[in-house]
């Protein structure tokens, strides 16, 4: 039983990572690239240097620490929020959505007819570090 219990103090201690913990550790990151709104809607600031899939997870990122801070009830984005809010053409939302499904960047859940979307905790650091990569930001402080 001792065992037991100390198994279980270890990985609650050395192997438990929680998600508000991956939204802070990459906060000034993220804020370098996102800001959230008291509705829940994600700003991104360098979208016009961005593609498609790079603005979806950032989005849905954003939409993490809307979350968090209990401006939304949770962090899954829907199609038609993802459409309004990007601007994107209709038929270019779905094709942006496999291939970062296919990538395991993002992950889809149906509730009733609906579908919505959101990126995976443990994936949180990998995407904003490949983004500000491609801005060259990395490691500048703005914002």
């Amino acid at each position: 039983m001792q065992e037991q219990q100390s198994l279980k103090q270890r990985i609650l201690e050395e192997m438990t990572v929680n998600y508000s913990s991956n939204l802070e550790k990459n906060f000034d990151v993220a804020k370098r690239l996102i800001r959230i709104t008291p509705d829940g809607f994600v700003e991104i600031l360098v979208r016009e240097k961005l593609g498609g899939k790079d603005q979806i997870v950032l989005y849905l990122i954003g939409k993490m620490y809307a979350k968090e801070v209990a401006y939304v009830s949770d962090e899954y984005v829907g199609n038609g929020e993802l459409l309004e809010r990007l601007g994107f053409p209709v038929g270019s939302l779905l094709p942006f959505l496999k291939e970062l499904r296919d990538q395991n960047l993002v992950r889809q859940v149906k509730r009733e007819n609906n579908v919505f979307h959101t990126v995976p905790p443990a994936k949180i650091e990998e995407i904003l570090n490949t983004i500000e990569r491609k801005l060259g930001t990395k490691g500048r402080s703005k914002a």
